[in-house]
């Protein structure tokens, strides 16, 4: 993890909470209690998602983004939402979800040397992952007419959203011998000499943390109730760690030191997989070669379809939905505005 994370993860949470206030307060004056101006909606989303690490990818030097997926490791995110709107413009959203990551430096497809030195490599892992957000969602095309809350609503809305969420991680890895694979844990072998006191800047990782999830998507409303959403959600991570390879090879008679004679021999033949593609014969890496890149935080992915229901009151007048008797009742009975 990067020194500066924790002044990071601070700023960010602050700008959050300053955002989170400002809109809170500005849209304030638009909610009003009886109409359809404040409301509630409860959802259920799905999608592939994609992993951004050290393992894997594709040609050429590794990158951030989409370039860089195998689709070969695709999984399937799974979750629930529940968002507060106190205005047409403007939503808070809490969400919790299920999804797989993995990483695997065999499926890199060769073209010159720099994939070359990561197939060498030879390392894959894979880990489930359980998350949990909060995140503004901010409508731009509805922010400029949000004072006319008698105006029809489009079908079809464009959003952005960023929040701070908490997710669990537990990488494995694989380990093949006679055409089995078994896949080990990776935390507990201190693959990287985490925690040993001859590697004092190899700090242990935690396998729960902050990240930064993001994104946009489009909104359609199917019915007054019911609208389905496609989005883009990625998270940025403090961690270099979801695939447990970050900095460099250690000295592996220092596993003795540190573990049990089991778990000494695994993390031996699990740390280095070394395979003599450039250097033939190359069956391990010298101590202190480099194994993953420190600068660049492992990231994630998803595109999801949603599926979001309103809960609460009825009145559509501001969509232009419904029954115009049940919409005339509501403006006899209607409480004041705040």
């Amino acid at each position: 993890m990067k020194s500066n994370s924790t002044t990071s993860i601070s700023r960010y949470f602050l700008l959050t909470l300053l955002i989170c206030v400002y809109f809170s307060t500005t849209q304030a004056q638009y909610i009003s209690i009886g109409n359809q101006e404040s409301h509630t909606e409860i959802g259920i989303n799905f999608g592939p998602t994609f992993f951004l690490g050290d393992l894997g990818g594709n040609r050429g030097i590794g990158t951030k983004f989409i370039k860089d997926i195998n689709p070969e490791l695709t999984k399937v995110m799974k979750g629930g939402y529940i968002t507060f709107y106190p205005s047409n413009a403007i939503g808070f959203r809490l969400a919790a979800q299920y999804t797989y990551v993995a990483g695997d430096d065999a499926l890199i497809k060769t073209k010159g040397r720099s994939e070359l030195c990561r197939k060498q490599r030879n390392l894959n892992f894979r880990s489930s992952i359980w998350e949990g957000y909060g995140a503004v969602e901010i409508y731009p095309t509805l922010l400029a007419r949000n004072k006319n809350y008698r105006s029809k609503e489009p079908m079809i809305k464009p959003y952005l959203f960023f929040g701070i969420g908490l997710f669990h991680f537990d990488p494995e890895g694989s380990i093949t011998k006679n055409g089995i694979t078994k896949w080990h844990k990776l935390h507990p072998l201190r693959t990287e000499g985490q925690g040993m006191e001859e590697y004092p800047n190899k700090k242990p990782y935690s396998l729960t943390q902050i990240n930064i999830p993001m994104g946009c998507g489009i909104k359609i409303s199917v019915s007054p109730r019911i609208n389905t959403s496609l989005e883009l959600l990625y998270r940025s991570t403090f961690t270099d760690y979801i695939d447990d390879v970050s900095t460099s090879y250690i000295d592996p008679q220092y596993f003795d030191k540190y573990l049990s004679s089991e778990q000494a021999d695994l993390a031996r033949q699990i740390s280095d997989k070394a395979m003599g593609i450039i250097t033939p014969g190359l069956n391990r890496f010298e101590p202190g070669s480099q194994r993953g890149n420190p600068k660049n935080t492992d990231a994630y992915f998803s595109f999801l379809f949603k599926v979001g229901f309103k809960i609460g009151d009825r009145n559509e007048n501001n969509k232009g939905y419904g029954n115009n008797k049940w919409k005339s009742a509501k403006m006899h009975v209607r409480c004041p505005k705040f």
